[in-house]
């Protein structure tokens, strides 16, 4: 079992690298901002007292006022995890970066979440819906879904 990493403790090695990157932190989570996503994601990745080379899951929650993209990421090598989170406040057109170029696993779990939420993944190399048929109206997990 992993040991969640105290996200205040990272926030400040983020911010110091990416400065207005970080919207929030609390104890077990961060919330990155939208376009820092993709080298905030990197940069979890890459540094080495950091190491968080495994993406365990992705998700997505529709809070009515606006979207959120949860990861979960894990440090194989320092047995730690992390929580990183974006929002996406345009309900219409909620749009965030794809990280397959980061985490390939990342790769049906995004299109889950744009066929089921609507959430488009900017630089996805094949974004389609994986459950539902093309001609579908609408995304079943959203608040606001209206079953026929």
């Amino acid at each position: 079992m992993t040991v969640a990493l105290s996200a205040t403790e990272i926030t400040a090695k983020i911010e110091a690298e990416f400065p207005g990157s970080i919207a929030e932190a609390s104890n077990n989570s961060i919330v990155v901002e939208s376009e820092f996503l993709l080298p905030v994601a990197s940069f979890l990745k890459t540094t080495p007292e950091l190491d968080f080379n495994y993406l365990s899951y992705i998700t997505a929650v529709d809070y009515q006022n606006y979207f959120e993209v949860v990861y979960h990421l894990v440090s194989l090598e320092h047995n730690q995890s992390l929580l990183m989170r974006v929002r996406c406040t345009a309900r219409d057109n909620p749009t965030v970066p794809s990280v397959v170029s980061l985490w390939r696993g990342a790769d049906f779990q995004e299109r889950e979440i744009y066929d089921l939420m609507g959430i488009s993944f900017t630089g996805h190399p094949n974004l389609k819906r994986i459950f539902l048929w093309d001609g579908f109206q609408g995304h079943p997990l959203r608040k606001d879904f209206k079953q026929q």
